[in-house]
């Protein structure tokens, strides 16, 4: 039977669509800018011609070759409120332990750690790339000017990074707006929602609520969200890209 609109009605009048959309945005905002300075840094501080930098540079992109189910179970030990490393170390300094996982005020931050250090990997080896393939030439132009490291990774790197920086903020955010399988595991969406993203929330509307007209209305809005996203990154962030 045809519904026309009905499911979108029902949808924008369930406040619940609301928090796990603010819930997405706020993981977003946690994950991708964190991800992106944490990489950068360590690509900085390893392109570098070193006796045994290709050790670390290796170390640096392990996480990329780990599975999300896999990463999440060692994380979920970790983060085990009696039996985890995390609250060991915690304790060894005094402090109480951390209730990571089932408290709402530790909840999105805990999963947003994990996925942080799970895309870590992939955004080094992307920043790593595009550092090297930026001239030598430019910086011993530089360096005959006077120019001082901290000053040509600000004018030299990061300008001719932009390219770089553009992909990878885009991969990025699509990327967060699509999270599930560490969510799924470690917390289900709880507790209270606190960790409810909105690909969690399809998923539970399709699979265990078996609403599958609400669930299709909400992966389209999904779609349309980062399809605005993709644009307006298109549309404004690229005027900024400098190409070497």
């Amino acid at each position: 039977m045809f519904v026309g609109l009905d499911n979108f009605k029902d949808l924008f009048a369930n406040p619940a669509f609301y928090v796990s959309l603010l819930v997405t945005f706020k993981f977003m905002l946690y994950t991708v800018p964190t991800c992106i300075l944490i990489a950068l840094l360590m690509a900085a501080l390893s392109n570098r011609k070193l006796r045994g930098i290709g050790a670390y540079q290796w170390v640096f992109s392990l996480p990329v070759v780990i599975s999300v189910a896999t990463g999440s179970t060692i994380w979920l030990l970790l983060f085990h409120p009696s039996t985890g490393m995390l609250n060991y170390f915690l304790s060894l300094v005094g402090m109480e332990p951390i209730s990571w996982l089932s408290d709402q005020k530790w909840a999105l931050f805990s999963v947003s750690l994990v996925t942080v250090w799970m895309n870590i990997g992939f955004a080094y080896i992307v920043l790593l790339g595009g550092m090297k393939g930026i001239s030598r030439d430019i910086y011993e132009s530089a360096m005959i000017d006077g120019s001082t490291a901290i000053h040509s990774f600000f004018r030299i790197t990061m300008p001719l990074l932009s390219p770089t920086f553009f992909f990878l903020s885009i991969v990025s955010i699509i990327g967060s707006f699509q999270a599930f399988g560490q969510i799924y595991i470690l917390t289900r969406g709880g507790p209270s929602r606190s960790t409810q993203v909105i690909v969690h929330d399809i998923y539970e509307e399709a699979f265990i609520n078996f609403q599958f007209g609400t669930a299709s209305a909400k992966a389209l809005v999904l779609f349309f969200i980062i399809l605005l996203l993709t644009f307006i990154q298109f549309r404004f962030g690229e005027k900024k890209v400098h190409y070497q």
